[in-house]
């Protein structure tokens, strides 16, 4: 009986996740649809079972019987066997149709690996513990490497952040806005930026708040102290504030609270419960 390979798997509804969308953080996972009927699943398939095993590991081969799982042929959108697939980061980047000779399938093969910049950014991903030099040095060689690797850049930016380069994190997203547009993730970094250079010019929480509560009606100071909370990472009474303002000031703070609360929406995400709902109170309050 031969010995079974540890790069080569076959899918079932119930190991999907862990042999495909887990595993594909790793190493790509190339997906091969067939068939027991289908002729040319059968010529395909030694090839990339030969090529996984010559590989050793840079890529796994995950073999799917449409008759066995067809809701997975469903999810991908196979149309004919034999179909495969190739899938990095939980994502298909690349597939092909149909019967394709060794030497093509090969090409195609060296095609999914990632690149030394990509190889580069993963390693900082997932190494535990890197010192923020080693970081740094990795991301600037990878964008080194390829200059149009624009996550390298976010990547590099949000480090920036993180260890309070202000600057050299503005820098970042400066040459990232060349391109006439930011990605979320690097809105995100901006966004942030913006926030902790209003904090830092506010005085801080407890000043801002001694200050307000000698005042409490002065949209100025409410403004202040939702500067300095949004900086603080304090971002609900932050936004209460700067809503309070935008209510009550449309003519004076409003605009300034307004972009305030824009900043902290861009640095939680979309996906964040108080970007929702203070959206919506912010659109009611507006209109």
């Amino acid at each position: 009986m031969p010995q079974k390979s540890p790069w080569i798997v076959d899918l079932t509804l119930e190991n999907f996740e862990s042999e495909v969308l887990e595993r594909s953080q790793e190493v790509p996972v190339i997906v091969d649809f067939w068939a027991a009927w289908c002729q040319p699943c059968q010529l395909l398939m030694p090839i990339l079972e030969k090529l996984a095993n010559e590989m050793e590991g840079r890529f796994v081969l995950a073999k799917a019987n449409t008759e066995q799982v067809p809701q997975l042929a469903a999810q991908f959108s196979v149309q004919g066997v034999p179909a495969v697939f190739a899938v990095r980061d939980g994502a298909v980047i690349d597939f092909f149709d149909g019967m394709r000779p060794e030497p093509i399938v090969r090409e195609w093969l060296e095609r999914q690996f990632p690149s030394e910049a990509e190889a580069l950014l993963a390693a900082v991903r997932n190494t535990l513990g890197l010192k923020p030099a080693d970081v740094e040095a990795k991301l600037k060689q990878a964008i080194e490497l390829d200059p149009k690797l624009d996550l390298a850049k976010i990547m590099l930016a949000e480090h920036y952040y993180d260890q309070h380069q202000d600057d050299e994190a503005a820098g970042c997203i400066a040459l990232l806005e060349e391109r006439g547009f930011l990605e979320p993730e690097a809105e995100k970094v901006k966004a942030a930026l913006e926030l902790r250079k209003l904090g830092a010019a506010s005085g801080g929480v407890e000043d801002c708040r001694a200050a307000l509560a000698a005042a409490p009606d002065d949209p100025e100071k409410m403004m202040k102290l939702s500067e300095a909370l949004a900086a603080a990472g304090e971002f609900e009474e932050s936004l209460d504030l700067a809503l309070e303002v935008v209510r009550k000031d449309r003519a004076g703070q409003g605009e300034t609270a307004r972009q305030l609360m824009v900043d902290v929406f861009r640095q939680l995400g979309d996906d964040d419960d108080l970007v929702s709902d203070y959206r919506r109170k912010l659109a009611t309050a507006l209109y």
